[in-house]
């Protein structure tokens, strides 16, 4: 492992430097997208188009081949009685946690909403009547999405919620998520996932009702499929591996860099770099992660994410760092530079959430801060924006003249709509002035 690892350690005085850094960042991205010509648009293509055309009985077949679960339309919706059966046997100390977290999220987000704070007679704002929100299948349970999803939307106003989940545990969703739905008021939970939950969302079939919003991470099938229906529907952003940028200096503690690194790597793929303008540290740190690399299970694959999406990049001065954080544009940008990291952070533009400080790990936005953990990844963070109340509304403008506003415009509407050959425009004002 001690070689294996040593080609993370990347030098902006190398001959290839540009090269390197540009494998680096757009590694995620590459992760994140089929090829247009691949085998699995095509066939992300073909779901899409049968679930469309045929409805549940395509979510049915789709559901069985790829989650090896049988079941009938009827069957897709989870019981109302399942949802408050996993809210009443939850773990309470568990259920205690969650509430901490709604609470602490629902602040935040009422604090940045802007749908109630704005008194301009040209604009009314009006929450989406209806979203959907994917939720990663996996055997251990993800709370923290329906969380950072639904709570929100919730805020925004959105009266109609859905969530839907592949059948992952024991034929259906983990009981731990379905409880946080519950404790939500959540009651329409689908146990279906993958592209064709995507689709039926967009679409609608018999069983389940078109949303208008379709939110959430999952794998490529899912954000692909999300890509595929923008249009049909809204969406949140394309959402790819999870990544984190760390930002570090000679003060910061090489063990939790390390630790920080890897914990990027239980989504499988992640990926992790690490921008310092101190090779002492850079060093530091790869000898970490050697050393907690390998007490992790899992060691064999880590070490492969590690030299396939990840680095330790020394760069001559601060300057050409933060240059380079805002050129990779990072999912999660954490800043550990002592007393200078709040004045690093003023100059960062482009990252989805800014952890300041030692103490500011991205498990403490992941649960708990208050900011949604569903960001922007592989450098859409310099176009897209983090999840928040304010996705869950939709803007539109109020135009209102009388008489003699109108007519002080008049002749100017008149001249544009007339310079773009556009006469029964002009018209549509003339007449109104005739009388």
């Amino acid at each position: 492992m001690n070689q294996e690892l040593n080609q993370i350690l990347i030098f902006s005085s190398q001959p290839n430097f540009a090269e390197i850094l540009s494998r680096l960042r757009f590694a995620v991205i590459h992760a994140t997208r089929f090829r247009i010509d691949s085998k699995e648009n095509e066939q992300l293509r073909s779901i899409i188009q049968d679930v469309m055309r045929n409805g549940d009985k395509a979510v049915q077949k789709y559901t069985e081949k790829f989650d090896g679960i049988k079941l009938v339309p009827e069957q897709f919706l989870i019981s109302k009685e399942a949802l408050q059966k996993a809210h009443a046997e939850i773990d309470k100390e568990l259920l205690t946690s969650i509430r901490s977290a709604i609470k602490n999220v629902r602040r935040y987000q009422e604090e940045i909403f802007i749908g109630d704070k704005s008194n301009h007679p040209g604009i009314k704002y009006t929450p989406i009547k209806r979203v959907g929100i994917c939720v990663p299948g996996a055997s251990a349970p993800l709370p923290s999405t329906v969380i950072m999803t639904a709570v929100p939307a919730q805020v925004a106003g959105v009266k109609e919620i859905v969530v839907v989940s592949p059948p992952r545990y024991n034929n259906s969703i983990h009981p731990v998520t379905l409880a946080v739905c519950n404790e939500l008021g959540i009651t329409e939970v689908y146990r279906i996932g993958g592209a064709q939950a995507v689709a039926a969302l967009a679409r609608g079939t018999d069983t389940i009702r078109k949303v208008y919003k379709i939110v959430g991470p999952g794998n490529q099938w899912v954000q692909m499929a999300k890509r595929e229906v923008f249009g049909l529907v809204d969406i949140d952003s394309i959402a790819g591996p999870s990544e984190v940028l760390i930002i570090a200096n000679d003060s910061a503690n090489p063990a939790w860099v390390a630790a920080d690194m890897l914990s990027q790597f239980e989504h499988d793929p992640g990926s992790a770099v690490v921008l310092t303008d101190s090779q002492r540290l850079a060093e530091k740190v790869l000898n970490e992660l050697k050393k907690q690399a390998a007490q992790l299970d899992r060691a064999d694959r880590i070490i492969n994410c590690l030299k396939e999406c990840s680095g330790i990049v020394v760069f001559e001065n601060m300057t050409k760092v933060i240059e380079a954080a805002n050129d990779f544009a990072s999912e999660h940008l954490e800043i550990q530079c002592g007393r200078q990291s709040k004045e690093i952070a003023d100059r960062i533009e482009n990252a989805g959430a800014i952890f300041i400080g030692d103490y500011s790990p991205v498990a403490v936005g992941d649960y708990w801060a208050g900011p949604s953990h569903t960001l922007p990844t592989g450098a859409t963070a310099k176009f897209f924006s983090p999840l928040s109340a304010n996705d869950f509304i939709k803007s539109t403008s109020i135009i209102e003249y009388d008489r003699e506003k109108l007519a002080k415009s008049a002749v100017d509407i008149i001249r544009l709509a007339e310079a773009e050959g556009l006469d029964a425009h002009a018209k549509s004002i003339k007449i109104r002035l005739q009388s």
